[in-house]
């Protein structure tokens, strides 16, 4: 039997590397058990996870499990008594999070062990790549793509096929593949977890670009702050060179191409394609005028194609199977599946791989599960910073680029935050307009300047500063900046201050004319009192206030000082009864 810890970034973070050393102690030497590792399957929510084998097939799937558990999990694959684990088996409920997905991109992701070439092998690695060499020329694998209708799913959804071919057919003979991985949307670790989970399959699918567009050199420009990711991405370069399947000659072909990791600082707008060219040509990330494109003129003032990780971890697959079948998932507008990071408020969190076309309640709820504490859904956030916010009448909008774009939201990477209703809409956008301002390069005025204008208008609103007028101004500055701004940062930044003033304008009318919160969240807009009838005269409210705001008599009801109150909270987290209001 083999034993499978999941060992992705959540993992490891929930204790997956003290749940397999653990298990590994326990195993002696005569036992007929094999201990692997894999990546993140994408139910981040129940990590550590383990899975148990036999003879390939899987036999129990743990979850939540825990160091001290690993005794009595080895005992019971010794003694094949798997009924011992059902209290830490996972749950019906907890499958359908899976079973209702439809995986390309993430097909090996959690199943095979990311650090040995020979299990991606096994599952039919690299045979796309043998195909492509030995029986398809450049020209019918861009035929391949362009039937399939792969888009970008960088964000722009543009025709993957359009790039490749604009690249290929561009004078030089020195080109450039680029894969971006600067992953920079909060809430989105979609590619962090592909290149944890499966780096070949993203250097398969870079591989076969390289080979339609004829670039000899491919640069994988992945963010620092994902040094898991880099470390098994490291590995499997090295491991494709020693089996012939990454430099000269690839499988005995004409076709030759190196590879590379260039580790950025993690600046958001070097996800930006020609901010990222700058940036790796070892100068300051900032996004360049287009024309020229980069299939004209990009690294090094070279022919270069830029498509993100989910965009290369679908093209080997394509290959395989044939751009009809991809194609045939999907809507008329957007073929084939997508990746999401779904989190928030959220019961599963995690990563959610669906065909495009399903709504945005089936995910939420079908697949996620549902509000914590079933608790009203609010909105949910699509495309990160560049994205906006569609509130839950809006819910049964399907996923595809055309549909989310009217509704004033982005696909964007994969974001997806979901929000009940605690949170203040104003306060989200205020939030993302925060991240935008301090990651905008400065290079045009409308990004530069206008960004920390509405930041500022935003900041005075949600502290009960705000004043008639601010609205309408926060308008007249989204469409200036749009309209102005040089890159896909400053363009798109506005989108969620417009889509919070246009489904969610009551609570920025009720911030600024009643000084009100209606979500509760604004601390500054808050007022904390004791009701005298709930009030048990504990004093453990006023144990707790780091203020001193709170006075009172033991068995009496106490009261709060308005003026020394900080509105930290902590009085409604202490009392037992229910006695502090908010309000």
């Amino acid at each position: 039997m083999k034993i499978v810890v999941g060992q992705g970034s959540c993992g490891l973070a929930a204790g997956a590397g003290k749940v397999y050393d653990a298990i590994k102690q326990n195993i002696k030497q005569n036992d007929s058990i094999e201990l692997k590792v894999t990546g993140c399957i994408g139910m981040c929510y129940l990590e550590p996870i383990v899975d148990i084998y036999d003879n390939g097939e899987l036999k129990a799937r743990l979850v939540k499990v825990d160091a001290k558990d690993a005794e009595r999990i080895v005992s019971a694959v010794r003694e094949n008594e798997l009924n011992q684990l059902d209290d830490i088996k996972i749950t019906a409920d907890d499958e359908g999070f899976l079973n209702q997905q439809t995986r390309i991109a993430l097909r090996n992701c959690g199943i095979i062990d990311p650090t040995d070439i020979n299990d991606y092998i096994a599952n039919g690695g690299y045979g796309a790549l043998k195909k492509a060499l030995k029986e398809m020329n450049p020209e019918s694998v861009i035929e391949e793509i362009k039937i399939s209708g792969l888009a970008g799913r960088g964000g722009a959804g543009f025709p993957t096929w359009f790039k490749w071919d604009a690249a290929r057919k561009s004078k030089g003979e020195t080109k450039y593949l680029i894969c971006n991985a600067d992953e920079g949307d909060p809430g989105a670790f979609m590619d962090r977890a592909v290149i944890e989970s499966d780096p070949h399959n993203l250097i398969e699918g870079m591989l076969i670009a390289a080979y339609a567009i004829g670039a000899g050199e491919a640069i994988v420009y992945v963010r620092a702050e994902y040094p898991l990711a880099i470390v098994r991405l490291e590995e499997a370069m090295k491991q494709a060179r020693e089996a012939g399947l990454l430099g000269k000659n690839i499988m005995g072909s004409s076709f030759s191409c190196e590879m590379r990791i260039k580790a950025g600082a993690g600046a958001f707008v070097c996800g930006e394609e020609t901010a990222l060219i700058e940036s790796l040509e070892g100068k300051r990330g900032m996004p360049r005028l287009k024309p020229p494109f980069p299939a004209e003129c990009g690294y090094n003032d070279k022919p270069s194609n830029i498509n993100n990780v989910e965009t290369f971890a679908n093209v080997a697959w394509i290959i395989t199977n044939g751009g009809e079948k991809f194609a045939a998932m999907g809507t008329e507008n957007s073929k084939g599946t997508k990746v999401f990071a779904l989190t928030g408020k959220i019961k599963r969190g995690g990563l959610v791989e669906i065909p495009m076309g399903e709504t945005l309640r089936n995910v939420i709820f079908n697949i996620g599960g549902g509000i914590r504490g079933d608790a009203k859904v609010k909105a949910v956030q699509m495309g990160g910073p560049s994205g906006g916010c569609i509130p839950e009448s809006l819910l049964d909008t399907v996923i595809d680029y055309k549909a989310l774009s009217a509704t004033g939201a982005i696909m964007g990477s994969g974001g997806m935050v979901v929000m009940d209703t605690s949170t203040c809409m104003v306060g989200m956008a205020k939030f993302f307009l925060d991240f935008t301002a301090k990651e905008s390069c400065g290079k045009c005025v409308h990004c530069r300047i206008g960004t920390k204008r509405m930041l500022e208008i935003l900041s005075r609103i949600v502290s009960g500063k705000g004043k008639e007028g601010d609205i309408e101004l926060l308008e007249e500055l989204c469409y200036a900046i749009k309209d102005g701004a040089l890159c896909g940062l400053g363009q798109t930044a506005p989108n969620p201050v417009l889509t919070t003033i246009r489904y969610f304008k009551d609570e920025y009318i009720k911030h600024i004319n009643e000084k009100k919160c209606p979500a509760k969240e604004c601390a500054e807009l808050l007022t904390y009192t004791i009701d005298e009838a709930s009030c048990k005269g504990c004093g453990l409210c006023a144990k707790k206030c780091p203020a001193k705001a709170i006075t009172g008599e033991i068995k009496k009801p106490f009261e709060i000082d308005p003026e020394k109150c900080i509105r930290c909270g902590q009085c409604k987290i202490a009392c037992r009864f229910g006695a502090v209001r908010v309000e």
